[in-house]
């Protein structure tokens, strides 16, 4: 058993954690009302954006060319790029970790060449370890988001699928569903249009998000001008949405796993002072022992002194 100080430095050092981690739970859960409010508030409005180019590819899909190059399906795919989405900082529980075995099992049905595009400092370093392709990374992007941010990532994916580098561009990130339930997936990005996914388990269908019935646009004022300017800025809006789903995944994460780590804190703190208590009571019953045996080996020699002390006198009456 080990002593009482030291149960008593454990405890103290549990219980500088707990108050660490009660404090990144606080931080945590005023970002993760921001980041929900911010998906709530851009999600509508994302899912249209895909909806549009879906219905725009598929009204001129036997029309010969697409109306646009982010359009365009490649019949023999034989690069892929995927862009993965985690955090650039840990303690978030099994958050990086889901999305990154999400898109290694991906890769593998795949079966194709992959290059990697990291948004976010866990995945690069991962990925890196790994020994994978990653052809760029995008580190320390701001928690109070704009779309000009996410661009970067954007325009080197859409310039790597139009220049013929990658045939297929998907996202891999975490869809935010409440504050305890987050879901890794993958998403056809790039070309925008209905991908055969039968082969894979985690690949989110582009028809959730489109609608069941054929819808026509009038473009005023012509198709082409209103093409060239919208397909570029949906599919930048469809990438920062991911980002926005990940990000309050992230918090939402990061928020449950510091509250069970304060939970465990304060029932470790409670096992250690029960260890210390009974550390305690031991030191204590072994010095009342040693009291007692001290006490007892006293009286002993004094026992032992006053029967010599006796026998002395009665030898010396006797010889007078």
């Amino acid at each position: 058993m080990p002593s009482s100080r030291e149960v008593k430095n454990r405890i103290r050092s549990v219980k500088n954690i707990g108050q660490i981690t009660r404090a990144l739970e606080a931080v945590s859960a005023s970002r993760v009302r921001k980041a929900q409010a911010k998906v709530l508030a851009s999600r509508d409005y994302a899912q249209k954006a895909m909806e549009i180019l879906m219905n725009i590819q598929a009204a001129t899909a036997g029309s010969g060319e697409p109306l646009h190059p982010l359009l365009a399906q490649r019949e023999d795919v034989k690069n892929i790029m995927v862009v993965l989405i985690t955090s650039d900082r840990g303690l978030a529980g099994a958050f990086n970790g889901n999305i990154i075995r999400v898109a290694q099992r991906f890769v593998r049905q795949a079966q194709k060449p992959i290059q990697w595009v990291t948004v976010g400092r866990k995945g690069r370093d991962a990925m890196v370890r790994m020994g994978q392709n990653v052809v760029a990374s995008f580190i320390d992007i701001p928690d109070e988001l704009r779309i000009s941010d996410i661009s970067p990532v954007a325009q080197l994916a859409k310039d790597a699928f139009t220049s013929g580098q990658v045939d297929d561009v998907f996202v891999a990130y975490t869809d935010f569903i409440n504050t305890l339930t987050q879901r890794p997936l993958v998403l056809p990005w790039l070309p925008m249009v209905p991908h055969d996914i039968s082969a894979y388990d985690d690949v989110r269908k582009l028809a959730e998000v489109t609608t069941t019935s054929h819808q026509d646009y009038e473009f005023e004022p012509d198709t082409a001008s209103i093409i060239e300017q919208i397909v570029p800025r949906f599919t930048d809006v469809v990438l920062y949405q991911c980002y926005l789903e990940s990000k309050a995944s992230e918090h939402s994460a990061r928020m449950v796993a510091m509250r069970n780590a304060s939970d465990n804190a304060g029932q470790l703190v409670e096992d250690l002072t029960l260890l210390y208590n009974k550390a305690r009571q031991a030191a204590i019953t072994s010095e009342i022992l040693d009291i007692v045996g001290g006490a007892e080996s006293l009286q002993d020699t004094l026992d032992k002194k006053a029967a010599s002390i006796l026998e002395a006198a009665e030898a010396s009456a006797s010889g007078d």
